[in-house]
């Protein structure tokens, strides 16, 4: 692990590319070096229906959900955070200009106990490389 879930307003798929900024996301995410690269998953969804502050339909946003599993140091857990963030901003900064825009990013540390897995890519990773 660690998945990162972005949700984000349907007027950014005109001015973004959706999957440039995920590819961007998971490069940032292997660049940390906290993670195993088995793990690492990126998913978009798509808000079409939103309403932001006074309800101007230009006004964006995307939010980025960082989950991981247990047994991060508070260290690891902040530089990772703020290198996926700061991957997410300067990918962003064009679009963001065109209208006011906002950008978050939370980590969410998941609880083994009520995690269950089966996972396949690992291994084939290992046989493959």
């Amino acid at each position: 692990m660690p998945h990162l879930l972005v949700e984000y307003s349907k007027n950014l798929a005109d001015r973004l590319n959706l999957q440039a900024l995920a590819d961007e996301l998971r490069d940032a995410t292997m660049a940390t070096g906290t993670y195993p690269l088995g793990g690492i998953r990126v998913r978009f969804h798509e808000c079409a229906i939103y309403t932001i502050a006074d309800g101007d339909e230009n006004y964006a946003f995307i939010h980025i959900q960082l989950r991981m599993g247990e047994g991060r140091s508070h260290e690891e857990k902040e530089s990772a955070g703020a290198l996926i963030f700061e991957a997410a901003k300067q990918f962003t900064k064009a679009a963001f200009d065109i209208a006011p825009s906002a950008l978050s990013l939370e980590i969410v540390e998941i609880d083994a106990r009520y995690s269950h897995k089966h996972n396949q890519i690992n291994k084939h990773l290992t046989s493959a490389g």
